[in-house]
């Protein structure tokens, strides 16, 4: 089974109703079910873009930006249940509304076809760069895509004043 990177966007209120639960219920179970539309399953595209920004020496702000896109600043252990995730890594973790603003600012301020020009134009060779080897298609258009995904998520999260659960599944 392949490991993804998962985003939910949530308010302050859900969480709090969740962590109740997962505090009364008998097994800890948190009721975690967000709206489909309002989460994101990135596959494994995320950590093949932020190994090929590493290695072209793309800009720390980017680098930084795309990182904490997909990376809480508090773990959740209220969520550490078998209905949310499988238990591998860490569990989830909150980026609150503050910081999803300010990755927000900061994705949309990407130029997507400058941070994707140093992907070699060979199939194989940009897949080796960003540790997709194997990967068929259209690994520019892949990663642009994913990339749009993710900051359109964000930008929606910033827009309605949520915050961000990000795990790994």
């Amino acid at each position: 089974m392949a490991l993804t990177q998962q985003l939910a966007r949530v308010s302050p209120e859900y969480l709090a109703r969740c962590r109740r639960n997962a505090e009364d219920a008998p097994d800890g179970d948190p009721g975690w079910d967000p709206p489909a539309e309002d989460a994101l399953d990135l596959n494994w595209a995320i950590w093949g873009l932020e190994r090929y920004l590493r290695r072209v020496a793309a800009d720390p702000v980017l680098v930084g930006a795309v990182e904490r896109s997909c990376e809480g600043t508090e773990v959740l252990r209220f969520l550490d249940h078998e209905t949310v995730y499988d238990g591998f890594g860490d569990p989830p973790a909150l980026l609150a509304p503050e910081a999803v603003a300010e990755v927000s600012r900061l994705l949309d301020a990407v130029d997507v076809d400058a941070m994707l020009a140093r992907l070699p134009g060979d199939t194989e060779e940009a897949a080796r760069m960003c540790g997709f080897d194997g990967f068929h298609g259209d690994l520019t258009a892949y990663l642009r895509g994913q990339f749009t995904a993710l900051r359109d998520f964000h930008r929606g999260a910033a827009d309605r004043g949520l915050a961000v659960v990000t795990w790994i599944d």
